[in-house]
């Protein structure tokens, strides 16, 4: 069965496939693979939950429905068109110099990136989000740079990386419940000395890395595009990295209270036994002690007890 008679099929008809493959819903909503993981990723295409690291499937009905929607498929593809720096200059009619001065601060954010020839990162940003800019902020696109702006970039400002990081995970925060998944999508942004620093358990530390969503920053497939994003979706600003510590805290905690990390050959499913955890059915203690963290909101010194959850200082004396 080709494509268009998969999508076209009337949806009571049980020989057509309940769901397609990526390339296959990419090839019926014309669009190419870059595109259609981009719309996956904001939300424009529902795609079904990926399992055991899969790509993700799009069933027949929602590409019905996309087919079926006015303007389709340029309003699509529209939506999810990008531009590097050189075509969003030309865009906000400003020059690329000034028009990277603006990503460096933050006044518009990356959404994606690829790697050009010389594997140097090119970033890439949403048309309609330059053009909302563009419109918004006038005075930014003319004239003298502004002295904010000038001191930032003098001293070496640039949040791009950072910026991109931070959409993509606020983006999978919003399409999981799963404490563990969230908390998991906290901690990929610190690395290994960081985590450890915040998670001591190994078998939490474990645990985050099989529950991560495999999307979570995108799947290169060449060496060096490995390569460059093991090097961007690091933390690398002090500021970044508290704000991701202090998160996955909060994360874990909530993660903690919902189930434990299960050890290597017990069953995830547990009970509590005497304010221990237990795993059910086994009747051993599953490795975890002490009573399940309370919420850093229950008891008063928030801040301060939340910074020394996420290692950030040491507990001072009780008096």
């Amino acid at each position: 069965m080709t494509v268009k008679e998969a999508t076209r099929t009337h949806p009571a008809d049980e020989t057509a496939p309940l769901c397609l493959s990526a390339g296959r819903a990419a090839q019926a909503l014309s669009l190419k693979r870059g595109e259609f993981d981009l719309a996956v990723h904001l939300g424009l295409i529902e795609a079904e939950p990926a399992t055991n690291g899969a790509r993700p499937r799009i069933r027949r009905a929602e590409i019905d429905r996309l087919r079926a929607s006015p303007g389709f498929p340029e309003a699509l593809r529209d939506r999810v068109r990008t531009a590097g720096t050189a075509e969003g200059a030309t865009l906000l009619g400003v020059s690329p110099v000034r028009f990277t001065g603006l990503a460096r601060v933050g006044c518009v954010s990356p959404v994606a990136f690829y790697l050009n020839r010389y594997r140097a990162v090119v970033w890439l940003y949403l048309v309609d989000e330059l053009l909302v800019f563009a419109a918004k902020e006038p005075d930014l696109l003319v004239g003298k740079t502004p002295a904010g702006m000038r001191t930032m970039l003098d001293a070496g400002t640039d949040r791009r990386a950072r910026n991109w990081r931070s959409r993509r995970i606020e983006r999978l925060l919003s399409r999981t419940e799963d404490p563990w998944a969230r908390a998991a999508l906290q901690a990929s942004a610190l690395d290994p000395v960081q985590l450890a620093e915040v998670v001591e358990d190994p078998y939490e530390r474990a645990y985050l890395a099989r529950v991560q969503p495999d999307s979570a920053f995108g799947r290169p497939g060449s060496v060096s595009g490995r390569e460059a994003l093991l090097r961007l979706i690091l933390a690398d600003d002090p500021d970044e990295i508290l704000w991701r510590r202090v998160n996955l805290t909060l994360e874990l905690e909530h993660a903690r209270e919902s189930r434990p990390a299960p050890l290597p050959g017990i069953d995830p499913v547990h009970r509590s036994v005497g304010g221990r955890r237990v795993a059910a059915g086994r009747g051993s203690v599953s490795g975890w002690t002490g009573q399940v963290p309370r919420r850093s909101g229950a008891r008063p010194g928030v801040m301060r007890g939340l910074f020394v959850r996420a290692g950030l200082r040491r507990p001072g004396r009780e008096r």
